[in-house]
């Protein structure tokens, strides 16, 4: 009767990906080159590589979309702060014609 023993998965962190990724997309190395030296699978690299030139797109959208709201919300404070002033200043002008200044 044959065993077959499961292996556990390997889980890499986010600190040992970055720099396998990075290798990849210079293209200085060949990916299995860069598999062996990092000991881990050729398509596990070129995966990686993937996820990083996806990520790098995002990661500049959604600097832009948290910008632009930012942008948003001041300029909306400011407009409401624009209105109160207006406001006020009518207001001032009014009770000043009325008390004859």
């Amino acid at each position: 009767m044959n065993v077959i023993k499961s292996r556990k998965r390997r889980q890499y962190s986010a600190e040992f990906k970055a720099p396998v990724a990075l290798e990849a997309i210079r293209g200085a190395h060949t990916i299995n080159e860069i598999a062996g030296r990092f000991e881990v699978h050729p398509n596990q690299v070129t995966q990686w590589k993937k996820q990083l030139l996806q990520g790098a797109t995002e990661l500049f959208s959604r600097q832009r979309h948290r910008q632009s709201k930012a942008n948003e919300t001041e300029k909306d404070h400011l407009y409401q702060e624009i209105g109160k002033l207006k406001v006020e200043c009518d207001w001032l002008k009014k009770k000043s014609e009325q008390l004859g200044w």
